[in-house]
């Protein structure tokens, strides 16, 4: 059953503290809850926050499942987030996404064979003007090729 370590919980309780409504620390409590449940979020998770935070399931889930920035199953250690979207696509995100897929032998959305990597294809990461993109866990990558973004991941340890 997860639960948060204590500075989780610290965290958790800082952002339930910045707010009038407890509603809107819900956003960054799935992020905290996320980073320590290893880039995604369980029933468990869920079910946890619910507790802590004094809110219902039912409202945290909403959250949860409008977002997309949340992980609705297990990720690798390397979360390629390929952005798709109108300015990525026509400077070939899409094809860059199937061209990473192809490479790491996996289809979008699944570990790796080793678990090291999950490939997603994702909608803006706000850099229409250095497309296509990647965002790969917490760093973003602009301005890339096929080649050069197999070398970035090649390069992740």
């Amino acid at each position: 059953m997860f639960q948060l370590s204590s500075e989780g919980l610290s965290a958790v309780k800082k952002e339930l503290a910045r707010y009038e409504a407890k509603d809107s620390a819900i956003i960054p409590s799935l992020y905290i809850a996320q980073k320590e449940n290893k880039g995604w979020i369980s029933n468990d998770v869920i079910h946890h926050l619910s507790r802590v935070m004094e809110i219902p399931e039912s409202k945290i889930s909403e959250v949860f499942q409008f977002y997309t920035m949340f992980n609705q199953q297990p990720v690798g250690q390397y979360h390629v987030q390929v952005c798709t979207n109108i300015s990525c696509a026509l400077e070939g995100g899409r094809e860059l996404a199937n061209h990473i897929c192809k490479e790491l032998k996996v289809k979008l959305g699944d570990l790796t064979e080793d678990g090291r990597f999950t490939v997603s294809r994702v909608e803006c990461l706000g850099s229409c003007g250095t497309a296509p993109m990647m965002q790969v866990n917490d760093k973003y990558y602009e301005n890339l090729t096929n080649e050069s973004a197999m070398n970035i991941l090649r390069g992740m340890k």
